[in-house]
């Protein structure tokens, strides 16, 4: 049997990596979604593990032979994609497909697998609390964070779009939360 297909989507910062995570230690035979780009690879990254690495070039021919599920060009020349030979390997081999994408991505792949999708936007407590968890990181320049915000104010306005919405206030409870809500899920 194939492979269901689960979507985490929310703001930069509001801990879907996080709760994603988590789920991958879960008995639920998950595989995550390895996204492709076409940026350089950093030191500590490995190809086919964190992303696949493809050229700019590579990329657009991927781009013009529909290869992609979603995709988006981040900065020019810097692509970012969910290939569907990827997903579709996982599927075949009956792995339920978690992904940790961003809002847009998520919605276009839930409207491509329907009912065989379960799409969850992780919430923020509130945009306040957003903004001091991006500061807390201390990994983004000023500039960065403003520019993380702006989009983020953006993006919550699709929350209504996701079957689900989890609110990320407390996270022990939102780790359960998720964890009951993919389980109902893949019981159907």
């Amino acid at each position: 049997m194939k492979g269901k297909l689960i979507i985490f989507s929310a703001p930069s910062g509001s801990g879907k990596t996080t709760i994603v995570h988590h789920l991958l230690k879960k008995d639920l035979n998950l595989r995550f979604s390895i996204s492709a780009c076409s940026r350089e690879r950093r030191t500590n990254e490995e190809h086919g593990k964190d992303y696949f690495f493809i050229s700019p070039e590579e990329f657009r021919k991927k781009i013009e032979k529909d290869e992609f599920l979603e995709w988006e060009e981040v900065y020019h020349d810097h692509f970012y994609g969910t290939l569907k030979s990827e997903v579709e390997r996982l599927r075949e081999l009956g792995h339920n497909v978690l992904f940790d994408i961003d809002v847009m991505g998520g919605l276009n792949i839930k409207k491509q697998f329907g009912s065989e999708a379960l799409a969850v936007f992780v919430m923020p407590p509130s945009v306040n609390e957003l903004e001091n968890r991006l500061r807390k990181r201390n990994t983004d320049s000023e500039e960065k964070i403003v520019k993380r915000m702006e989009k983020a104010a953006h993006e919550l306005g699709f929350a209504h779009q996701f079957d689900v919405v989890l609110l990320n206030d407390h996270l022990e409870k939102s780790l359960l939360e998720a964890e009951i809500t993919v389980t109902n899920f893949l019981s159907k």
